[in-house]
């Protein structure tokens, strides 16, 4: 903090990610589901960064989506904003992902209605993560392949390989660039440095080929949700891939790209780690997942049941129980095997740090 620009939102993201299920947080008394004896818990943070927080609301969220899905298959939908404008996410985050998650969203329903003459949906989630925590951001989809036609009347189903990818990478570049200007006018990027030129930035990206993805996701429409829930309210790396913190070095797992499966080691010096995790909290206010057109949240669940209707799915699928998470003693959860790890009270706590928080500098400063 000595050293770099932290946001208030970033310095909070911290100290609670460092007080989470500690004495610091306080402890809740909770019955055991096995054998109904009580016992304590620390508290959880419940920040959106925060890798330990928020399972429960995570599955809840994925439990609601598995009883949205329709019986067609599914595409993957992923579109990859150039790196060049990785500046305008150090400086004004807010403004550039909104602009992003938007024009992401609108490209499926434009080109579906242009090029398609139906209505198509999407639940559409940011990323803003490489494996190594460097940022590359890009939206991914789940897109129903066929929509409602324009009459209301009938669904059209269309095969994967008829989705113009093509168009939709230029409507993107297209959406996008526009709402980075209109932003520009409205002053959304004043933050800027002068060294940066938004105009001339985004006149240099017009004539480039921007990179959009469409394909059927492995596994099917499920195995795609559980991939986008596993990273609702949690950002770049999760607890189990740290693999060892020795002599100010952090050394954690990731793969060198995308289409490798192999796992390699990656060390970085702990102030690099953690610039790198704190570039991708999330600015308050942002909405990372949302969805468009027949899937938008006004009137989900009545185009759900209209399309379900159309396809000839007569039955709606049942209900499912409520998600109830699973409390477990320290005892019943050894005996199930289970891995629990914040039971209170824990002898010899060590102290947090104590992160207060100050107000930003005049002059912003990236990272």
């Amino acid at each position: 903090m000595q050293t770099h620009y932290v946001t208030p939102v970033q310095r909070k993201a911290l100290r609670e990610i460092a007080q989470c299920r500690t004495e610091a947080m306080g402890s809740t008394q909770v019955t055991c589901d096995d054998c109904e004896s009580e016992y304590q818990l620390f508290c959880s943070c419940r920040n959106r960064s925060c890798p330990l927080c928020q399972s429960e609301t995570r599955a809840e969220w994925l439990e609601a989506r598995r009883q949205e899905i329709l019986p067609v298959p599914y595409l993957q939908v992923v579109f990859t904003a150039p790196r060049e404008l990785n500046v305008l996410a150090l400086y004004c985050p807010k403004a550039f992902y909104d602009a992003v998650m938007r024009a992401a969203g609108q490209s499926v329903i434009d080109v579906g209605r242009s090029k398609l003459h139906i209505q198509l949906g999407c639940h559409s989630h940011l990323h803003t993560w490489t494996q190594q925590m460097t940022m590359h951001l890009h939206v991914h989809c789940a897109v129903p392949a066929g929509g409602i036609s324009e009459d209301g009347r009938r669904w059209v189903s269309f095969e994967p390989r008829q989705l113009p990818v093509e168009t939709l990478r230029k409507r993107f570049r297209s959406l996008l660039c526009t709402a980075l200007e209109a932003a520009a006018q409205n002053g959304s990027f004043d933050c800027l440095p002068p060294t940066v030129r938004i105009h001339e930035l985004l006149a240099s990206l017009k004539t480039r080929r921007w990179k959009v993805y469409a394909q059927p996701p492995f596994g099917g429409a499920e195995k795609f949700l559980q991939y986008l829930a596993r990273y609702m309210y949690r950002i770049a790396i999760t607890n189990d891939r740290i693999e060892s913190y020795e002599n100010h070095q952090v050394t954690f797992r990731c793969r060198a790209s995308e289409r490798q499966s192999h796992e390699t080691m990656c060390t970085l010096e702990a102030q690099e780690f953690l610039r790198r995790f704190l570039m991708h909290v999330p600015p308050k206010g942002l909405v990372r997942v949302r969805s468009y057109g027949f899937l938008g949240n006004r009137n989900r669940k009545q185009n759900i049941e209209r399309a379900r209707q159309l396809i000839g799915q007569m039955t709606t699928p049942s209900s499912r129980e409520r998600f109830k998470p699973l409390r477990l003693c320290p005892s019943c959860s050894n005996k199930r095997g289970t891995r629990t790890a914040h039971f209170a009270p824990r002898p010899h706590i060590e102290p947090q740090l104590d992160l207060r928080l100050r107000p930003p500098p005049i002059e912003p400063v990236a990272a």
